[in-house]
């Protein structure tokens, strides 16, 4: 026997992805504290005196979600993959639009031994780890989701094998390999 649709996460997620709206108001109380958890697992990682808060953050991905329109969803790590990816943005966006608003437009005057260094500053550190995970993606799709999913969403080793249709033991080597190649792009910044 299946539970009824309102207290079952996967029904409501592929009910939202066939248009169904109210599929979205009850998903939200079933999703919202593992939502909780990754925002905070996201600011824990943030500067001390960073302005957006977790329950902020939750509130700018919901928003960002309801705008994806006709989205084929698997299951519920496939939507808490997707949440991740979503909070990363925010965080990303709103670290540049820190460092462009300084002055200087975020270009800070280094030296050359300066440039061989990973930064000190979060919000560099954030920008520069989504770039180096974009450009991980356009080498290894697989292992930038493995990144995004674990570091970012906060899911374990088999629910990302499960999110990805691999085996754990493919998430592990792709997760070793991915931290290695990201860990050598970075100190080339």
């Amino acid at each position: 026997m299946t539970s009824p649709p309102s207290s079952n996460p996967t029904a409501l997620l592929l009910a939202w992805g066939r248009g169904e709206e109210a599929a979205f108001d009850q998903l939200v109380p079933l999703v919202h504290e593992e939502l909780r958890r990754i925002a905070r697992q996201h600011m824990g990682r943030e500067r001390a005196e960073h302005t957006l808060q977790p329950t902020a953050l939750v509130n700018e991905a919901y928003l960002r979600l309801i705008d994806l329109k006709r989205i084929q969803w698997q299951d519920r790590q496939h939507f808490f993959a997707m949440a991740a990816r979503i909070m990363r943005r925010v965080l990303v966006d709103a670290a540049r639009a820190r460092r462009f608003h300084k002055r200087g437009g975020g270009a800070p005057m280094v030296s050359l031994d300066d440039a061989l260094t990973v930064s000190k500053e979060p919000d560099r550190d954030l920008v520069e780890l989504d770039e180096a995970l974009n450009a991980l993606a356009a080498v290894d799709p697989r292992k930038s989701q493995v990144v995004e999913m674990r570091y970012f969403g906060g899911l374990s080793v088999e629910e990302t094998a499960d999110a990805l249709r691999v085996s754990p033991g493919t998430v592990m080597r792709d997760w070793r390999l991915a931290k290695v190649w990201l860990l050598r792009e970075l100190s080339r910044r």
